[in-house]
């Protein structure tokens, strides 16, 4: 398109989750109770890893933090769109639009790293449990809980800049939030460089956590296997499902929405991004509280603790 013939819009319109006047005010509650529960959720999971001594380690301090990173990343997310669903005018700056982006792809993929190093803990514990508290020291997992926020401030701002470093015409946003897919369809020009960005970086991140992932399991089964007692090959896995059910659901989400080409992606297909940026997170305290005894003692000891206290 000419340069001389389009307007270069400044702001968005994100259109969120329906149209439907009747629907918006059912989908604020129903999404204010969801985001209740992700932020009541997950900042409870890491206050009672906090407050218990007794979770002290390094299992359970990937799991501070990564209560705490799906607490923030809902944040980015579904404040705004809640805003949307009952105000007559949802429009959103560019710089707003940019910073939207940035925390969600940064909080996203600091929870694809965690997802491995909470793996390779529950490899080195089942496969080396005479060497455990010797290699995952806390300072050791507080590096690598570094290393994965510092890749996903390295991955946002890749495409922060390659995503808000092009011309948009329109401004109508047929989604809930800024997110790569969408805006990549409002551009005038020629977005191939941008898919090629995504499909490399988030990709070959996806590609390498998974891979990480499975044979860090692999290892694990190789060892349950060998195990004389059926109970004891039960408890020994016990102890992973939750993480393998998070694993499931998180990456499954992100090959769905993102290692698709451009022309594929469709305006109103918001299932898969509901799913991923409100559910899961949401879902996370509820699979490691209910299925993790630690957790599960540490709550029951709190209560006791208050119910003396009163």
């Amino acid at each position: 398109m000419d340069k001389r013939n389009r307007t270069v819009v400044s702001e968005f319109v994100l259109f969120g989750l329906t149209e439907n006047i009747e629907l918006k005010l059912p989908l604020f509650v129903l999404f204010s109770f969801v985001y209740f529960l992700t932020v009541f959720g997950n900042i409870g999971i890491a206050f009672i890893i906090w407050i218990s001594p007794q979770l002290y380690v390094a299992m359970y301090l990937f799991l501070f933090n990564l209560s705490l990173v799906d607490a923030c990343f809902s944040s980015s997310i579904c404040p705004n769109m809640l805003a949307n669903l009952l105000m007559k005018s949802s429009s959103i700056s560019l710089i707003e639009c940019s910073v939207q982006l940035f925390f969600g792809v940064t909080f996203g993929t600091s929870e694809c790293f965690l997802l491995v190093f909470m793996a390779y803990d529950r490899y080195v514990a089942i496969c080396s449990p005479l060497s455990y508290s010797v290699i995952m020291t806390n300072r050791f997992c507080l590096t690598l809980v570094t290393i994965s926020h510092i890749i996903g401030v390295l991955h946002s701002l890749v495409h922060t800049v390659a995503t808000f470093s092009i011309d948009y015409c329109k401004p109508d946003i047929h989604h809930f939030f800024c997110d790569i897919h969408p805006l990549l369809k409002l551009s005038c020009q020629n977005t191939a460089t941008n898919e090629i960005l995504l499909f490399a970086f988030t990709g070959s991140i996806t590609i390498f956590c998974l891979i990480t992932i499975l044979l860090s399991y692999l290892c694990i089964l190789s060892v349950v296997f060998k195990m004389s007692s059926t109970g004891v090959r039960y408890r020994t896995f016990s102890t992973c499902t939750s993480h393998v059910i998070s694993v499931v659901l998180y990456y499954g989400s992100i090959m769905f929405m993102y290692l698709k080409p451009n022309s594929k992606y469709k305006d109103h297909d918001l299932s898969g991004s509901v799913f991923f940026t409100l559910i899961i997170p949401m879902l996370n305290p509820f699979i490691y509280s209910l299925r993790n005894r630690d957790v599960k003692n540490a709550i029951s000891k709190i209560l006791a603790v208050k119910i003396l206290v009163l």
